[in-house]
Protein backbone atom coordinates (compact mmCIF):
# COMPACT_ATOMS: atom_id res chain seq x y z
CA UNK A 1 0.00 0.00 0.00
CA UNK A 2 1.09 3.34 -0.94
CA UNK A 3 2.42 6.14 1.74
CA UNK A 4 -0.87 8.23 1.07
CA UNK A 5 -3.36 5.47 0.65
CA UNK A 6 -1.37 4.21 4.12
CA UNK A 7 -2.18 7.92 5.88
CA UNK A 8 -5.60 7.66 4.03
CA UNK A 9 -6.45 4.06 5.91
CA UNK A 10 -5.45 5.53 9.15
CA UNK A 11 -7.36 8.49 9.36
CA UNK A 12 -10.22 7.38 8.48
CA UNK A 13 -9.84 4.60 11.59
CA UNK A 14 -9.56 7.24 13.96
CA UNK A 15 -12.11 7.34 16.73
CA UNK A 16 -12.94 9.02 19.71
CA UNK A 17 -10.50 12.08 21.57
CA UNK A 18 -7.96 11.11 18.89
CA UNK A 19 -10.60 11.83 15.92
CA UNK A 20 -11.59 15.18 17.10
CA UNK A 21 -8.13 15.73 17.63
CA UNK A 22 -7.04 15.37 14.01
CA UNK A 23 -10.15 16.92 13.13
CA UNK A 24 -9.66 20.39 15.07
CA UNK A 25 -5.88 20.49 13.84
CA UNK A 26 -6.74 20.04 10.20
CA UNK A 27 -9.56 22.83 10.47
CA UNK A 28 -7.30 25.01 11.91
CA UNK A 29 -4.22 24.42 9.03
CA UNK A 30 -7.05 26.03 6.82
CA UNK A 31 -5.58 29.58 8.13
CA UNK A 32 -2.51 29.23 6.26
CA UNK A 33 -4.67 29.42 2.54
CA UNK A 34 -5.90 32.88 3.95
CA UNK A 35 -4.84 36.23 3.99
CA UNK A 36 -1.94 37.37 4.86
CA UNK A 37 -0.32 33.85 4.00
CA UNK A 38 -2.24 33.10 1.09
CA UNK A 39 -0.96 29.52 0.94
CA UNK A 40 -3.50 27.99 -0.77
CA UNK A 41 -2.59 24.32 -1.28
CA UNK A 42 -2.88 23.77 2.53
CA UNK A 43 -6.67 23.18 1.29
CA UNK A 44 -5.35 20.01 -0.29
CA UNK A 45 -4.35 18.72 3.13
CA UNK A 46 -7.25 20.15 5.07
CA UNK A 47 -10.39 19.50 2.77
CA UNK A 48 -8.26 16.31 2.24
CA UNK A 49 -8.10 15.02 5.74
CA UNK A 50 -11.54 15.68 6.19
CA UNK A 51 -12.66 13.48 3.43
CA UNK A 52 -10.71 10.80 5.08
CA UNK A 53 -12.24 11.58 8.12
CA UNK A 54 -15.92 11.36 6.89
CA UNK A 55 -14.96 8.00 4.80
CA UNK A 56 -14.26 7.08 8.02
CA UNK A 57 -17.32 8.05 9.77
CA UNK A 58 -19.41 6.42 6.61
CA UNK A 59 -17.75 2.86 7.25
CA UNK A 60 -17.89 2.92 10.64
CA UNK A 61 -22.09 3.28 10.36
CA UNK A 62 -24.24 0.62 10.24
CA UNK A 63 -27.43 3.07 10.10
CA UNK A 64 -27.84 6.08 8.23
CA UNK A 65 -28.31 8.09 11.51
CA UNK A 66 -25.34 6.96 12.85
CA UNK A 67 -23.11 7.52 9.25
CA UNK A 68 -24.67 11.05 9.69
CA UNK A 69 -24.41 11.74 13.76
CA UNK A 70 -20.29 10.79 13.28
CA UNK A 71 -20.30 13.13 10.07
CA UNK A 72 -21.94 16.10 11.84
CA UNK A 73 -19.34 15.58 15.48
CA UNK A 74 -16.29 15.63 12.64
CA UNK A 75 -17.41 18.54 10.72
CA UNK A 76 -18.11 20.43 14.12
CA UNK A 77 -14.88 19.56 15.36
CA UNK A 78 -12.93 20.82 11.91
CA UNK A 79 -14.60 23.82 11.77
CA UNK A 80 -14.16 24.55 15.50
CA UNK A 81 -10.32 24.12 14.38
CA UNK A 82 -11.02 26.23 11.14
CA UNK A 83 -12.16 29.07 13.32
CA UNK A 84 -10.64 29.24 16.16
CA UNK A 85 -7.30 29.69 14.05
CA UNK A 86 -9.29 32.49 11.45
CA UNK A 87 -10.82 34.31 14.18
CA UNK A 88 -8.54 34.21 16.83
CA UNK A 89 -8.10 37.99 15.82
CA UNK A 90 -11.45 39.10 17.39
CA UNK A 91 -9.59 38.75 21.02
CA UNK A 92 -7.68 41.75 20.32
CA UNK A 93 -11.05 43.99 20.48
CA UNK A 94 -11.28 42.76 23.91
CA UNK A 95 -7.77 43.84 25.00
CA UNK A 96 -8.47 47.66 24.07
CA UNK A 97 -10.29 47.92 27.50
CA UNK A 98 -9.15 44.97 29.47
CA UNK A 99 -10.46 45.93 32.51
CA UNK A 100 -13.98 45.30 31.02
CA UNK A 101 -13.97 43.04 28.48
CA UNK A 102 -10.44 40.92 29.23
CA UNK A 103 -12.22 38.19 31.21
CA UNK A 104 -14.69 37.28 28.19
CA UNK A 105 -11.61 36.17 25.77
CA UNK A 106 -11.85 32.55 27.15
CA UNK A 107 -15.65 32.42 26.97
CA UNK A 108 -15.98 34.54 23.38
CA UNK A 109 -13.30 32.08 21.71
CA UNK A 110 -14.78 28.78 22.92
CA UNK A 111 -18.15 30.04 21.89
CA UNK A 112 -17.43 31.82 18.99
CA UNK A 113 -15.48 29.23 16.94
CA UNK A 114 -17.88 26.63 18.40
CA UNK A 115 -21.29 28.59 16.59
CA UNK A 116 -19.71 28.62 13.64
CA UNK A 117 -18.34 25.16 13.63
CA UNK A 118 -22.09 24.16 13.68
CA UNK A 119 -22.23 25.20 10.09
CA UNK A 120 -19.50 22.82 9.29
CA UNK A 121 -21.16 20.52 11.06
CA UNK A 122 -24.66 20.89 8.90
CA UNK A 123 -22.75 20.60 5.66
CA UNK A 124 -20.96 17.74 6.88
CA UNK A 125 -24.20 15.77 8.10
CA UNK A 126 -26.01 16.75 4.67
CA UNK A 127 -22.55 15.35 2.29
CA UNK A 128 -22.84 12.28 5.13
CA UNK A 129 -26.98 11.54 3.60
CA UNK A 130 -25.29 11.74 0.02
CA UNK A 131 -22.16 9.90 0.57
CA UNK A 132 -21.60 7.30 -2.26
CA UNK A 133 -18.39 4.90 -3.45
CA UNK A 134 -16.09 7.00 -5.41
CA UNK A 135 -16.25 10.38 -6.81
CA UNK A 136 -19.68 10.65 -5.68
CA UNK A 137 -18.39 11.57 -2.56
CA UNK A 138 -16.54 14.99 -3.52
CA UNK A 139 -19.38 15.67 -4.86
CA UNK A 140 -21.22 15.20 -1.91
CA UNK A 141 -18.65 17.38 -0.10
CA UNK A 142 -19.32 20.05 -2.81
CA UNK A 143 -22.96 20.16 -2.15
CA UNK A 144 -22.81 19.95 1.92
CA UNK A 145 -20.17 22.77 2.30
CA UNK A 146 -21.51 24.35 -0.25
CA UNK A 147 -24.59 25.09 1.48
CA UNK A 148 -23.39 25.39 4.49
CA UNK A 149 -21.41 28.03 3.94
CA UNK A 150 -24.43 29.92 1.77
CA UNK A 151 -26.16 29.45 4.90
CA UNK A 152 -23.19 31.02 7.35
CA UNK A 153 -23.48 34.25 4.93
CA UNK A 154 -27.24 34.56 5.70
CA UNK A 155 -28.43 32.82 8.64
CA UNK A 156 -29.36 35.35 11.62
CA UNK A 157 -26.96 38.39 10.72
CA UNK A 158 -24.70 36.03 8.47
CA UNK A 159 -21.21 36.05 8.88
CA UNK A 160 -19.21 34.74 5.67
CA UNK A 161 -15.72 35.54 6.53
CA UNK A 162 -13.14 33.38 5.05
CA UNK A 163 -15.60 31.40 3.04
CA UNK A 164 -13.74 28.28 1.67
CA UNK A 165 -13.65 30.10 -1.75
CA UNK A 166 -11.20 33.56 -0.69
CA UNK A 167 -8.76 30.63 -0.55
CA UNK A 168 -8.34 30.21 -4.11
CA UNK A 169 -9.57 33.56 -4.91
CA UNK A 170 -5.82 34.51 -3.59
CA UNK A 171 -3.54 34.88 -7.11
CA UNK A 172 -4.76 38.22 -9.13
CA UNK A 173 -5.54 36.18 -11.95
CA UNK A 174 -7.45 33.22 -10.13
CA UNK A 175 -9.32 36.37 -8.55
CA UNK A 176 -10.72 36.95 -11.95
CA UNK A 177 -13.19 33.64 -11.04
CA UNK A 178 -15.35 35.90 -8.64
CA UNK A 179 -16.09 38.24 -11.98
CA UNK A 180 -18.65 35.48 -13.65
CA UNK A 181 -19.24 33.65 -10.57
CA UNK A 182 -18.60 35.67 -7.23
CA UNK A 183 -17.29 34.25 -3.90
CA UNK A 184 -19.84 31.54 -2.91
CA UNK A 185 -20.08 29.39 -6.37
CA UNK A 186 -16.21 29.76 -6.17
CA UNK A 187 -16.29 27.96 -3.56
CA UNK A 188 -17.99 25.10 -4.45
CA UNK A 189 -15.89 24.87 -7.00
CA UNK A 190 -12.79 25.00 -4.26
CA UNK A 191 -14.29 22.25 -2.09
CA UNK A 192 -14.30 20.05 -5.24
CA UNK A 193 -10.58 21.22 -6.03
CA UNK A 194 -9.14 20.49 -2.73
CA UNK A 195 -11.28 17.51 -1.53
CA UNK A 196 -10.70 15.31 -5.07
CA UNK A 197 -7.39 13.96 -4.68
CA UNK A 198 -7.34 12.64 -1.48
CA UNK A 199 -10.48 10.39 -2.52
CA UNK A 200 -8.46 9.35 -5.33
CA UNK A 201 -6.01 7.41 -1.93
CA UNK A 202 -9.01 5.62 -0.01
CA UNK A 203 -7.93 2.18 0.34
CA UNK A 204 -10.03 0.11 -1.57
CA UNK A 205 -11.82 2.54 -3.59
CA UNK A 206 -13.32 0.68 -6.20
CA UNK A 207 -14.34 3.67 -8.18
CA UNK A 208 -10.71 4.94 -8.26
CA UNK A 209 -10.13 5.63 -11.96
CA UNK A 210 -12.83 7.37 -11.82
CA UNK A 211 -11.83 9.76 -9.19
CA UNK A 212 -8.39 10.65 -10.27
CA UNK A 213 -10.52 11.58 -13.87
CA UNK A 214 -12.84 13.80 -11.89
CA UNK A 215 -9.32 15.44 -10.18
CA UNK A 216 -7.48 15.69 -13.79
CA UNK A 217 -10.72 17.22 -14.97
CA UNK A 218 -10.89 19.44 -12.08
CA UNK A 219 -7.10 20.36 -11.98
CA UNK A 220 -7.40 21.15 -15.61
CA UNK A 221 -10.39 23.80 -14.86
CA UNK A 222 -7.96 25.40 -12.43
CA UNK A 223 -5.47 25.94 -14.86
CA UNK A 224 -7.80 27.26 -17.43
CA UNK A 225 -9.17 29.34 -15.09
CA UNK A 226 -5.97 30.72 -14.44
CA UNK A 227 -4.94 31.52 -17.77
CA UNK A 228 -8.54 33.13 -18.86
CA UNK A 229 -7.74 35.10 -15.53
CA UNK A 230 -4.00 36.42 -16.73
CA UNK A 231 -5.82 37.14 -20.24
CA UNK A 232 -8.93 39.41 -18.75
CA UNK A 233 -6.07 40.89 -16.93
CA UNK A 234 -3.58 41.56 -20.05
CA UNK A 235 -6.97 43.36 -21.38
CA UNK A 236 -7.41 45.50 -18.25
CA UNK A 237 -7.35 49.07 -19.29
CA UNK A 238 -6.36 51.78 -16.63
CA UNK A 239 -8.52 54.50 -17.18
CA UNK A 240 -8.04 56.86 -14.13
CA UNK A 241 -11.21 59.63 -13.88
CA UNK A 242 -10.41 63.24 -13.21
CA UNK A 243 -11.50 63.26 -10.12
CA UNK A 244 -9.09 63.32 -7.34
CA UNK A 245 -8.70 61.32 -3.85
CA UNK A 246 -6.48 62.10 -1.19
CA UNK A 247 -7.50 59.26 1.99
CA UNK A 248 -6.02 60.20 5.00
CA UNK A 249 -4.75 57.25 7.54
CA UNK A 250 -3.82 58.76 11.03
CA UNK A 251 -3.26 55.50 12.63
CA UNK A 252 -5.03 56.11 15.83
CA UNK A 253 -5.22 53.03 17.94
CA UNK A 254 -8.87 52.75 19.49
CA UNK A 255 -7.34 52.33 22.93
CA UNK A 256 -6.13 56.03 22.75
CA UNK A 257 -8.86 57.26 20.14
CA UNK A 258 -11.88 57.27 23.05
CA UNK A 259 -9.88 59.09 25.93
CA UNK A 260 -11.42 62.00 26.47
CA UNK A 261 -8.43 64.31 26.66
CA UNK A 262 -6.90 63.10 23.08
CA UNK A 263 -10.36 64.31 21.22
CA UNK A 264 -8.77 67.62 20.17
CA UNK A 265 -5.39 66.24 19.20
CA UNK A 266 -6.48 63.52 17.16
CA UNK A 267 -9.36 65.92 15.38
CA UNK A 268 -6.24 68.56 14.93
CA UNK A 269 -3.67 65.48 13.19
CA UNK A 270 -6.81 64.87 10.62
CA UNK A 271 -6.94 68.40 9.64
CA UNK A 272 -3.33 69.01 9.31
CA UNK A 273 -2.95 65.34 7.24
CA UNK A 274 -6.11 66.75 5.07
CA UNK A 275 -4.44 70.07 4.60
CA UNK A 276 -1.24 69.18 3.20
CA UNK A 277 0.27 70.37 0.22
CA UNK A 278 -1.47 69.64 -2.84
CA UNK A 279 -4.93 70.18 -0.99
CA UNK A 280 -5.83 72.26 -4.23
CA UNK A 281 -5.70 69.54 -6.47
CA UNK A 282 -8.33 67.12 -4.98
CA UNK A 283 -11.86 67.04 -4.79
CA UNK A 284 -12.84 64.06 -2.09
CA UNK A 285 -10.98 63.84 0.90
CA UNK A 286 -11.79 60.54 2.72
CA UNK A 287 -11.60 59.93 6.43
CA UNK A 288 -12.40 56.57 8.06
CA UNK A 289 -15.01 55.21 9.94
CA UNK A 290 -15.57 57.06 13.53
CA UNK A 291 -12.65 58.80 12.58
CA UNK A 292 -13.41 61.65 15.34
CA UNK A 293 -13.92 60.57 19.07
CA UNK A 294 -17.39 63.11 18.84
CA UNK A 295 -20.52 63.01 17.16
CA UNK A 296 -19.54 65.18 14.12
CA UNK A 297 -22.76 66.80 13.26
CA UNK A 298 -23.37 68.60 16.48
CA UNK A 299 -19.67 69.77 16.69
CA UNK A 300 -20.39 73.50 15.29
CA UNK A 301 -16.73 74.33 15.93
CA UNK A 302 -15.22 70.92 14.49
CA UNK A 303 -17.64 71.55 11.15
CA UNK A 304 -16.42 75.30 10.79
CA UNK A 305 -12.55 74.35 11.23
CA UNK A 306 -13.50 71.56 8.40
CA UNK A 307 -15.18 73.90 6.07
CA UNK A 308 -11.95 76.46 6.54
CA UNK A 309 -9.39 73.84 5.56
CA UNK A 310 -11.35 72.82 2.18
CA UNK A 311 -10.97 74.28 -0.45
CA UNK A 312 -14.27 75.54 -2.35
CA UNK A 313 -14.83 72.74 -4.36
CA UNK A 314 -13.12 69.64 -2.04
CA UNK A 315 -15.86 67.44 -0.08
CA UNK A 316 -15.02 65.93 2.88
CA UNK A 317 -16.20 62.34 3.15
CA UNK A 318 -16.02 61.25 7.02
CA UNK A 319 -17.05 58.50 9.32
CA UNK A 320 -19.11 59.55 12.55
CA UNK A 321 -21.18 58.42 15.47
CA UNK A 322 -24.64 60.55 14.55
CA UNK A 323 -27.34 61.17 17.83
CA UNK A 324 -30.92 61.39 16.14
CA UNK A 325 -33.48 62.79 18.99
CA UNK A 326 -36.59 62.57 19.17
CA UNK A 327 -38.76 65.78 20.90
CA UNK A 328 -42.41 66.59 21.59
CA UNK A 329 -43.62 69.51 20.89
CA UNK A 330 -42.37 71.46 24.10
CA UNK A 331 -39.01 70.55 23.31
CA UNK A 332 -38.82 67.46 26.31
CA UNK A 333 -36.44 64.51 24.58
CA UNK A 334 -38.81 61.62 24.26
CA UNK A 335 -35.93 59.36 22.26
CA UNK A 336 -32.16 59.26 21.37
CA UNK A 337 -30.29 56.98 18.81
CA UNK A 338 -26.87 55.96 17.60
CA UNK A 339 -25.80 55.37 14.40
CA UNK A 340 -22.93 54.73 12.82
CA UNK A 341 -22.58 57.35 9.59
CA UNK A 342 -20.72 58.61 7.09
CA UNK A 343 -21.04 62.31 6.56
CA UNK A 344 -20.48 64.33 3.50
CA UNK A 345 -18.98 68.05 4.50
CA UNK A 346 -18.54 71.08 2.26
CA UNK A 347 -16.43 73.69 2.44
CA UNK A 348 -18.64 75.96 3.91
CA UNK A 349 -19.01 73.31 6.98
CA UNK A 350 -22.38 71.91 6.69
CA UNK A 351 -23.45 68.02 6.52
CA UNK A 352 -25.60 68.01 3.63
CA UNK A 353 -25.36 64.14 2.98
CA UNK A 354 -25.63 61.11 4.84
CA UNK A 355 -25.74 57.53 5.00
CA UNK A 356 -26.36 55.16 8.17
CA UNK A 357 -24.87 51.98 8.27
CA UNK A 358 -27.53 49.06 7.24
CA UNK A 359 -25.36 46.05 8.58
CA UNK A 360 -24.52 46.23 12.44
CA UNK A 361 -22.38 43.91 13.98
CA UNK A 362 -24.03 41.75 16.60
CA UNK A 363 -22.37 42.18 20.63
CA UNK A 364 -20.32 45.07 18.90
CA UNK A 365 -22.77 47.61 17.89
CA UNK A 366 -25.79 45.76 19.08
CA UNK A 367 -26.98 43.32 21.05
CA UNK A 368 -29.61 40.94 20.70
CA UNK A 369 -32.56 41.42 23.10
CA UNK A 370 -30.97 44.81 23.81
CA UNK A 371 -32.37 46.17 26.88
CA UNK A 372 -33.31 42.41 28.97
CA UNK A 373 -29.14 42.04 28.44
CA UNK A 374 -28.20 45.83 29.40
CA UNK A 375 -30.52 45.12 32.29
CA UNK A 376 -28.15 42.06 33.35
CA UNK A 377 -25.09 44.71 32.93
CA UNK A 378 -23.90 43.11 29.39
CA UNK A 379 -22.76 45.84 27.30
CA UNK A 380 -21.59 45.74 23.46
CA UNK A 381 -18.40 46.32 22.84
CA UNK A 382 -18.84 49.96 21.88
CA UNK A 383 -20.48 50.60 24.85
CA UNK A 384 -23.15 52.58 23.43
CA UNK A 385 -26.12 52.28 25.48
CA UNK A 386 -29.42 51.07 23.91
CA UNK A 387 -26.95 50.14 21.07
CA UNK A 388 -26.88 51.68 17.49
CA UNK A 389 -29.69 51.58 15.27
CA UNK A 390 -29.28 50.09 11.72
CA UNK A 391 -29.81 52.61 8.81
CA UNK A 392 -32.62 52.41 5.99
CA UNK A 393 -30.56 53.58 3.08
CA UNK A 394 -31.23 53.83 -0.22
CA UNK A 395 -27.66 52.65 -0.64
CA UNK A 396 -25.90 55.05 -3.23
CA UNK A 397 -24.47 58.44 -2.05
CA UNK A 398 -24.34 61.22 -4.46
CA UNK A 399 -21.34 63.63 -4.06
CA UNK A 400 -21.03 66.59 -6.54
CA UNK A 401 -18.84 65.86 -9.26
CA UNK A 402 -18.37 62.55 -8.88
CA UNK A 403 -20.47 59.25 -10.10
CA UNK A 404 -22.82 58.03 -7.42
CA UNK A 405 -21.16 55.65 -5.09
CA UNK A 406 -21.96 52.48 -3.12
CA UNK A 407 -21.00 53.40 0.65
CA UNK A 408 -20.13 50.32 2.55
CA UNK A 409 -19.21 50.96 6.64
CA UNK A 410 -16.68 48.36 8.44
CA UNK A 411 -17.71 44.09 7.57
CA UNK A 412 -20.36 45.34 5.19
CA UNK A 413 -18.26 44.81 2.23
CA UNK A 414 -18.05 41.12 3.09
CA UNK A 415 -21.63 40.68 2.37
CA UNK A 416 -21.57 39.91 -2.11
CA UNK A 417 -25.35 40.35 -1.97
CA UNK A 418 -25.65 43.23 -0.07
CA UNK A 419 -22.71 44.90 -1.92
CA UNK A 420 -24.28 44.08 -5.17
CA UNK A 421 -27.31 46.37 -6.04
CA UNK A 422 -30.73 44.84 -6.50
CA UNK A 423 -31.86 43.36 -9.88
CA UNK A 424 -34.54 46.10 -9.47
CA UNK A 425 -31.36 48.92 -10.02
CA UNK A 426 -29.48 47.45 -12.01
CA UNK A 427 -29.91 49.70 -15.39
CA UNK A 428 -26.63 51.41 -16.20
CA UNK A 429 -27.81 54.39 -15.56
CA UNK A 430 -28.69 53.51 -11.50
CA UNK A 431 -24.98 51.52 -11.44
CA UNK A 432 -22.74 53.17 -8.96
CA UNK A 433 -19.24 54.35 -10.18
CA UNK A 434 -17.43 53.27 -7.76
CA UNK A 435 -17.13 51.61 -4.23
CA UNK A 436 -16.47 53.45 -0.54
CA UNK A 437 -15.30 51.23 2.17
CA UNK A 438 -14.98 53.31 5.28
CA UNK A 439 -13.46 51.09 8.03
CA UNK A 440 -12.17 50.84 11.82
CA UNK A 441 -10.10 47.67 12.06
CA UNK A 442 -7.82 49.61 14.74
CA UNK A 443 -10.02 47.24 16.79
CA UNK A 444 -7.87 44.40 15.78
CA UNK A 445 -4.01 45.53 16.05
CA UNK A 446 -1.55 44.38 13.82
CA UNK A 447 -3.14 40.78 13.76
CA UNK A 448 -4.56 38.84 10.77
CA UNK A 449 -7.99 40.52 11.03
CA UNK A 450 -7.03 43.35 8.84
CA UNK A 451 -5.16 41.72 6.25
CA UNK A 452 -8.01 39.05 5.95
CA UNK A 453 -11.14 42.14 5.82
CA UNK A 454 -8.77 43.91 2.99
CA UNK A 455 -8.23 40.85 0.86
CA UNK A 456 -12.10 40.34 1.01
CA UNK A 457 -13.06 43.73 0.16
CA UNK A 458 -10.88 43.40 -2.79
CA UNK A 459 -12.70 40.21 -3.91
CA UNK A 460 -16.22 42.76 -3.95
CA UNK A 461 -13.92 44.52 -6.34
CA UNK A 462 -13.76 42.03 -8.72
CA UNK A 463 -16.70 40.55 -8.72
CA UNK A 464 -18.86 44.00 -9.44
CA UNK A 465 -16.17 45.41 -11.61
CA UNK A 466 -16.02 48.42 -9.48
CA UNK A 467 -13.27 50.94 -8.21
CA UNK A 468 -12.72 50.32 -4.53
CA UNK A 469 -11.97 52.96 -2.54
CA UNK A 470 -11.04 51.78 0.97
CA UNK A 471 -10.12 54.26 4.45
CA UNK A 472 -8.87 52.91 7.57
CA UNK A 473 -8.02 53.90 11.11
CA UNK A 474 -5.04 51.93 10.59
CA UNK A 475 -4.68 50.13 7.93
CA UNK A 476 -5.20 49.15 5.37
CA UNK A 477 -6.34 52.24 3.66
CA UNK A 478 -5.74 51.85 -0.45
CA UNK A 479 -7.32 51.80 -3.96
CA UNK A 480 -8.08 48.88 -5.77
CA UNK A 481 -9.27 48.66 -9.32
CA UNK A 482 -11.97 47.32 -11.11
CA UNK A 483 -10.03 43.72 -11.24
CA UNK A 484 -9.24 43.50 -7.92
CA UNK A 485 -5.80 44.85 -8.09
CA UNK A 486 -4.22 47.16 -5.69
CA UNK A 487 -3.08 50.51 -7.50
CA UNK A 488 -1.86 52.15 -4.35
CA UNK A 489 -2.11 51.35 -0.84
CA UNK A 490 -1.17 52.70 3.13
CA UNK A 491 -0.01 49.46 4.81
CA UNK A 492 -1.27 48.51 8.42
CA UNK A 493 0.28 50.60 11.18
CA UNK A 494 1.42 53.71 9.38
CA UNK A 495 0.48 57.12 9.24
CA UNK A 496 0.09 58.89 5.67
CA UNK A 497 -2.03 60.39 3.06
CA UNK A 498 -2.56 58.97 -0.57
CA UNK A 499 -3.44 61.14 -3.35
CA UNK A 500 -4.77 59.20 -6.29
CA UNK A 501 -6.96 59.73 -9.35
CA UNK A 502 -10.29 57.51 -8.80
CA UNK A 503 -10.46 54.84 -11.57
CA UNK A 504 -13.83 55.01 -13.86
CA UNK A 505 -15.25 51.56 -13.32
CA UNK A 506 -14.49 48.43 -15.50
CA UNK A 507 -17.56 46.30 -17.64
CA UNK A 508 -20.60 45.06 -15.47
CA UNK A 509 -19.59 41.18 -14.92
CA UNK A 510 -22.01 38.59 -15.00
CA UNK A 511 -21.81 38.40 -11.17
CA UNK A 512 -23.05 41.92 -11.50
CA UNK A 513 -26.06 40.86 -13.38
CA UNK A 514 -27.12 37.82 -12.25
CA UNK A 515 -25.86 37.78 -8.55
CA UNK A 516 -27.26 34.55 -6.54
CA UNK A 517 -27.83 32.78 -9.40
CA UNK A 518 -24.20 32.00 -9.64
CA UNK A 519 -24.95 30.59 -6.23
CA UNK A 520 -27.46 28.10 -6.09
CA UNK A 521 -26.13 26.80 -9.77
CA UNK A 522 -22.69 26.30 -8.75
CA UNK A 523 -24.29 23.80 -5.91
CA UNK A 524 -27.20 22.75 -8.63
CA UNK A 525 -24.58 21.78 -10.68
CA UNK A 526 -22.50 20.06 -7.74
CA UNK A 527 -25.89 17.92 -7.05
CA UNK A 528 -25.91 17.06 -10.81
CA UNK A 529 -22.34 15.48 -10.66
CA UNK A 530 -23.16 13.63 -7.88
CA UNK A 531 -26.15 11.91 -9.52
CA UNK A 532 -24.34 11.22 -12.36
CA UNK A 533 -21.28 9.48 -9.84
CA UNK A 534 -23.76 8.03 -7.93
CA UNK A 535 -26.48 6.09 -10.29
CA UNK A 536 -23.08 4.05 -10.82
CA UNK A 537 -22.48 3.02 -8.01
CA UNK A 538 -23.21 0.90 -4.98
CA UNK A 539 -24.28 1.88 -1.30
CA UNK A 540 -23.23 -0.93 0.68
CA UNK A 541 -19.83 0.37 1.58
CA UNK A 542 -16.55 2.05 0.43
CA UNK A 543 -14.87 -1.42 0.35
CA UNK A 544 -17.49 -2.90 -1.76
Amino acid sequence: MMAPARIAAWTSELTGVRRAITAVLLGALSLLAFAPFHLWPALFVSLGGLTWLLDGSYRAGRTLFVRVSGAAITGFWFGFGFFLTGLYWVAEAFLVEPWRHGWLIPFVMTALPASMALFFAAGSAITMVLWRPGPARVFALGVGLGLSELARGHVLTGFPWNLIGYGLLANDALMQLAAPFGVYAVTVFAVLLFSAPAAICSDGDPQSRATVLLTALLVGVLGASFFWGSARLSGAYDTPSDIRLRLVQANISQAEKWQPENATRIFETYLEMTQRPGIEEINIVVWPETALPFPLDKSEDALAAIGAALPSKTILLVGSVRWAEKRNDKGILLSREAFNSLMAVNAAGDVFTVFDKIHLVPFGEFLPYQNFLESLGVMQMTGVRGGFNAGAGPRLLTVPGAPPALPLICYEIIFPEEVRPSRSSQADTDRPGWMLNVTNDAWFGSSAGPYQHFFQARVRAAELGLPLVRVANTGISALIDPWGRVVAEIPLDAENILDISLPNSGPPTLYYSFGSWADLLAVIAALLGWFACAISTRRPSLTG
